[in-house]
């Protein structure tokens, strides 16, 4: 039998279905990226001089710390120390702090991080003429390092008094590489000591002033060339008002490290933070699944798509609490708003509980005062939050002497022999639509007692200048805080944190100046809290804030994670720890 003309077919055959094979393309596996909304670019990436929310956020891709909080767990974990820090109490109510850096840690060049990189660090953020005004506060308690010649990585540090934040505060804060930072050498012959000693004295030394305007020009805030810590990732680029892009390191020290909790969680081998400055246009994104996170959700938009069969087939959805509190700031130097019953009869006017049923739909839990009611003990639960009540308001304006004298519609009074109108700017920024109906809401009642409120928008970066440089009457604003950790009022309600610090109302006197010093070094919780009870009662009464809510996050998370869990620590998920579903 010829079977020749079959195996000839056959063969072609074969050939055939290999060629067509060739040519039908494979459906591409999955990039190992995650695509994060962000509504605004940072100011900087510079950890040192700016305490922007999301550059906090980008930098702990980039940079580490000490010690840090689990995402998670809310628990205080090691990350470049090899464990929590021994702390010894000294004498004249003194303390010696003790770390040991893991011996894994390396700089991108392959040299060791050492107690040396510490002390730079830390001298960098005490250095006079760095532009880190509002962070210098929380660093006062530290007044020198102790080095172990024997060992180079274990330092102590020396504190001069007692503080409730001793332990994170000795650790949370990025360490830098004096090689990229410093690299003429100019801070190495100054001490942590000389610059609690001599401070602002030294700010015209040459070195000291030549290193102050390296470290705070433009290149170390946003080029990718002097941007550089030991962190998993490094800044690939960052394309204004459009994208940064975060590039996992080929050969991160942190992948060898056993104990794998969330800082060393480095699984993506992109993160790209895509700047969407409306948030219609960044659902639009999000729907498409050109954006894989997307937190801050409006409220009604989040109902709609918990209901939507097609985008809960790819997205999980997730309401963590969160733990920031949000407020109008007043400022309370203002001619206009330096009369505490003004600033009592603005709080009477606001309907909270309107705004977080009708703005927030729900997704909100009033609050009385500065501090979150996840914080048990220290938050003030018998303080009554200012009750919406137009006629009080309107009788404490007539208590204060306005009136509308000139039949305009507006109240008016006579202020350093001037007649002045109370007509009040409110500043939101923009893309915030929360915030802009806030303002609509806060104006329609205002009108209906004669205070004339105009609702400006702000580009993000004027807003926080305008905030920064205390040019406001009012001002949409929010502040946060880890829910494991006691609260220091200093940085925000000290009148020394005015010009150099968060203190951006001008609230405070001798007496809570006092206060808030005695609150930062009582170690007995119980003491502590009764203290900052007080405290609280004082900032109720003289409302340099009006208090508003606490919020639910609104947050989505595609599902082509297989472990992308919320978290109630800002921005409410760790990306780095986002794994590919295989």
């Amino acid at each position: 039998m010829n079977v020749r003309p079959t195996f000839h077919f056959i063969l072609i055959l074969v050939i055939a279905l290999v060629v067509d094979a060739c040519r039908t393309p494979t459906k591409k596996a999955p990039q190992n990226e995650v695509v994060v909304y962000a509504g605004a670019d940072p100011d900087m990436l510079n950890p040192v001089n700016s305490l922007n929310s999301q550059t906090s956020h980008l930098s702990k891709f980039l940079f580490q710390q000490l010690i840090n909080i689990d995402h998670h767990t809310l628990e205080l974990v090691p990350v470049l120390a090899e464990s929590l820090p021994q702390l010894e109490e000294l004498p004249d109510n003194k303390l010696k702090i003790t770390y040991r850096i893991r011996k894994e840690a390396r700089w991108d060049n392959g040299t060791p991080i050492t107690a040396k990189d510490v002390a730079f660090s830390m001298k960098v953020i005490k250095c006079p003429g760095v532009d880190n005004a509002r962070m210098k506060p929380y660093f006062e308690f530290i007044e020198d390092i102790i080095f172990y010649p024997e060992d180079p990585l274990k330092f102590s540090y020396l504190c001069k008094e007692k503080y409730i934040l001793t332990e994170i505060g000795s650790g949370d804060y990025s360490i830098l590489p004096a090689y990229v930072y410093d690299p003429q050498g100019l801070l190495a012959n100054y001490t942590i000591k000389q610059f609690n000693e001599k401070g602002d004295s030294l700010k015209e030394t040459p070195d000291i002033k030549a290193f102050a305007e390296s470290f705070n020009s433009e290149k170390y805030q946003r080029d990718s060339a002097f941007i550089s810590g030991s962190g998993a990732y490094r800044l690939s680029r960052w394309e204004t008002g459009q994208r940064i892009v975060l590039t996992k390191k080929e050969q991160w020290w942190g992948s060898t490290v056993p104990d794998k909790h969330d800082f060393f969680e480095a699984y993506p081998d992109k993160i790209t933070f895509e700047t969407v400055t409306d948030k219609g246009t960044a659902l639009v994104a999000l729907k498409s699944g050109k954006l894989h996170v997307m937190r801050d959700i409006p409220p009604k938009d989040f109902l709609d798509l918990k209901v939507s069969e097609k985008f809960t087939a790819d997205y999980h959805l997730h309401t963590p609490i969160s733990v920031g509190i949000f407020d109008i700031r007043l400022n309370v130097l203002s001619p206009k708003l330096s009369d505490k019953k003004v600033r009592k009869a603005l709080a009477h006017l606001v309907n909270v509980d309107k705004i977080i049923e009708t703005v927030l739909y729900g997704f909100g839990v009033r609050v009385s005062g500065p501090v979150h009611p996840a914080k048990e003990g220290a938050y003030h639960s018998s303080l009554e939050p200012y009750g919406y009540d137009p006629g009080k308001s309107k009788k404490l304006l007539e208590d204060a002497g306005w009136k509308d004298t000139d039949a305009d519609g507006i109240v008016d009074k006579t202020i350093d022999g001037e007649r002045v109108s109370m007509e009040l700017e409110f500043l939101y920024n923009s893309s915030n639509d929360i915030r802009k109906a806030i303002g609509l809401i806060f104006q329609e009642e205002a009108r209906k007692i004669g205070i004339k409120v105009n609702v400006s928008a702000l580009e993000w970066s004027v807003f926080l200048k305008r905030q920064r440089s205390h040019d406001f009457e009012l001002l949409a604003g929010g502040s946060g805080a880890y829910p494991a950790v006691p609260w220091d009022p200093k940085q925000n309600w000290h009148t020394d944190s005015y010009n150099k610090g968060s203190n951006y109302s001008g609230f405070g006197n001798a007496e809570t100046d006092a206060l808030i010093e005695e609150i930062r070094i009582e170690l007995d919780e119980e003491k502590r809290n009764r203290l900052t009870w007080k405290l609280q009662e004082i900032i109720h009464e003289e409302v340099p804030h009006i208090f508003l809510y606490s919020k639910q996050e609104r947050i989505a998370i595609h599902k082509r994670f297989d472990n992308a869990e919320p978290s109630v620590i800002r921005p409410g998920y760790w990306e780095a720890g986002f794994r590919l579903m295989q």
